[in-house]
């Protein structure tokens, strides 16, 4: 065979084998793209469910309605459809416009009141003040476990890596005053919360401190959750 031959012949092999890798890209694409477009129906708040208001009068007034959500964006425990909601009386906490209905957030009547677990043996209960997006929205109940993040005007750091949330009680506006560049002041509304934490005294004297030098915040915890102690994160290192 010569070598104008070989070398027509090697051309069709390489293009045939570019065809294949091509169609085979081609094809794990779609995959990928129906994996990512593909949804599921869940149930959602339209309308604010206060903590305590009856099921039945938020299905009445309108304040859940089913949407598709991206399968990604579904929470495990999302709520399908109304007839599961039969076993549930009232919203345990407030469930925000946008929130996905999840079971942990409904249940009986006698459970909205203050719910407060036991401290760990050798430890105390401390209370922090925390802005709803401290709290992420209202998904921190009793016996979450949390990581506690201080943040002050030059740093933000991990306070404590995983402590555990002995209760959460009601939410209550407080008025914030903030001066803007030219010295003019606005008045808000900010809605808080007080969580209370299973703290060791060197713990709750840490946090106590944070308090009056910062603001705290949490991080919702699952049992996968890995937390490290670290450097601070300030303006300098914030791209790092």
């Amino acid at each position: 065979m010569d070598r104008r031959r070989i070398l027509l012949v090697s051309a069709v092999l390489v293009a045939a084998l570019g065809t294949v890798l091509v169609l085979l890209y081609a094809r794990g694409a779609d995959a990928r793209a129906e994996e990512r477009f593909e949804t599921a129906r869940v149930l959602q708040a339209t309308a604010l469910i206060e903590a305590g208001e009856p099921i039945a009068d938020a299905l009445a007034a309108g304040k859940v309605a089913p949407v598709d959500v991206a399968v990604g964006s579904r929470l495990p425990s999302a709520v399908v459809d109304s007839s599961a909601l039969a076993g549930a009386s009232v919203a345990l906490t407030a469930i925000y416009p946008g929130e996905q209905i999840i079971a942990e957030k409904l249940g009986d009547a006698a459970a909205t009141g203050p719910q407060l677990l036991i401290p760990d043996t050798g430890e105390l209960a401390i209370s922090v003040n925390l802005t709803d997006p401290a709290r992420v929205a209202g998904f921190v109940t009793p016996g979450s476990e949390v990581s506690v993040f201080v943040t002050t005007s030059s740093y933000s750091r991990v306070l404590l890596t995983r402590v555990r949330v002995l209760g959460v009680g009601s939410t209550t506006p407080v008025s914030t005053a903030t001066t803007d560049e030219t010295g003019q002041e606005t008045v808000e509304q900010l809605p808080r919360t007080l969580v209370t934490l299973s703290l060791t005294q060197k713990q709750a004297e840490k946090v106590l401190y944070a308090q009056s030098i910062g603001e705290l915040a949490v991080a919702l915890l699952t049992d996968q959750s890995d937390v490290e102690p670290g450097p601070a994160t300030g303006a300098g290192s914030l791209f790092r």
